[in-house]
């Protein structure tokens, strides 16, 4: 009777580590499917190297130098070609320095997306804006980082370039 007893709880304790182990298999198998999203969406960042480095991480960023110089180049490749697509998925055109500078905030057509719409605003409206983001009385760190480096006169072709969105969105309208 004891034999029979002690068969029938071995055969429990097998029966529960066989659950046991399909379950792990199932977590695993999981696991695996979070690894291979988590491949295809993986962004690269680049990070620069500051004068400061430690010596000892110097050898280590050398050796990988060909994989990550092709890689930085496939990024950046990708990146123009994004640029170039959001910039000519509009209803006309607009000039570099708008796609460049505002499109990603903007839109490509000044409808707004993150930032407000420009379009129907006047270019004096939009100099005079551009003037007190970068000379930070309107405070905005995404418009002074954006503007700090540019001039009066693109500062001027910006604004004058915006002011006809809305007559060449007409246009486009009536073609």
């Amino acid at each position: 009777m004891i034999r029979h007893i002690i068969a029938a709880i071995a055969t429990l304790l097998a029966i529960w580590a066989m659950v046991f182990m399909y379950r792990l298999d199932q977590e695993a198998n999981r696991f695996g499917e979070i690894q291979k999203l988590l491949e295809r969406t993986k962004m690269e960042v680049k990070v620069e190297k500051h004068p400061g480095a430690s010596a000892a991480a110097q050898p280590a960023a050398t050796s990988a130098k060909p994989q990550a110089k092709k890689e930085e180049d496939e990024t950046a490749k990708k990146l123009k070609a994004l640029q170039e697509r959001a910039g000519n998925v509009m209803a006309f055109k607009v000039s570099p320095l708008y796609k460049q500078k505002c499109s990603s905030c903007h839109g490509v057509n000044g409808e707004g997306i993150i930032g407000p719409k420009l379009i129907g605003k006047s270019s004096d409206f939009i100099l005079k804006a551009l003037e007190d983001f970068k000379s930070g009385k309107r405070k905005n760190y995404v418009m002074y980082g954006l503007l700090s480096k540019m001039d009066e006169a693109q500062l001027k072709a910006l604004a004058e370039e915006i002011g006809t969105f809305q007559q060449k969105l007409e246009a486009s309208q009536k073609q």
